[in-house]
């Protein structure tokens, strides 16, 4: 799971030819990263819905913080807290009782919390499908529909479908994987250019007392 999250929610190599992409799909897709771009910080509250191949499905949410100047992030589920300061990546899992540290990832190409906004420019094509109706606060909205393909086809996952609200934010993201499992992340809520406390982005040891921590710097 939190394989995944990182993935999209949780930046691969560079493009292709121009060619093996849509101009419309480009122009939709650059028109979301530069709105993305344009926020210092970003606070959104998710949810993570996975649906696997004997039709069974769950549901989780969480919490997004971004510091984008200093590359600091946070994404909280029930279970797992990722914590970055921009140096450190602390990933947390309160059901086993772990700490792992690892060096923060920097690397544009590379699918992370850094670039969730601007991962599509480096490693995929992408084609501009039908527009498509959701329900919002009891009303349908049109949204645009963007999917796109990763070049390398080593990665785990064929294909990752985004679908873009009238405000030109994201609404979801679903990532569909090789074992024919789908992974759905809703943006729910959007909060944008707010003050956030730098200890949003600390380890707070006192909070893991008996935790086991594991460095892997």
């Amino acid at each position: 799971m939190k394989k995944y999250l990182l993935t999209v929610i949780l930046h691969i190599m560079v493009l292709a030819l121009a060619a093996q992409t849509d101009p419309a799909a480009q122009e939709l897709l650059n028109k979301v990263s530069q709105k993305y771009e344009a926020y210092k910080t970003i606070r959104s509250d998710f949810t993570l819905e996975v649906k696997d191949t004997q039709g069974q499905a769950f549901a989780n949410s969480g919490t997004m913080l971004f510091n984008k100047p200093q590359g600091q992030y946070r994404i909280q589920i029930k279970d797992d807290d990722i914590i970055s300061d921009g140096k450190a990546v602390w990933n947390i899992s309160k059901e086993l009782k772990e700490v792992q540290i690892t060096e923060a990832d920097d690397n544009p190409n590379t699918i992370g919390p850094n670039n969730l906004f601007s991962f599509y420019k480096n490693g995929y094509k992408y084609v501009h499908m039908p527009d498509e109706q959701i329900k919002k606060n009891g009303k349908t909205e049109p949204v645009k529909v963007v999917e796109l393909s990763p070049i390398d086809t080593r990665t785990n996952y064929f294909k990752i479908k985004l679908r873009v609200n009238k405000n030109t934010h994201i609404h979801d993201i679903t990532i569909f994987d090789k074992s024919n499992n789908r992974y759905i992340y809703t943006i729910n809520t959007l909060y944008v250019n707010l003050n956030l406390p730098k200890s949003n982005f600390e380890l707070k040891k006192d909070n893991y007392k008996g935790y086991e921590i594991i460095d892997l710097r």
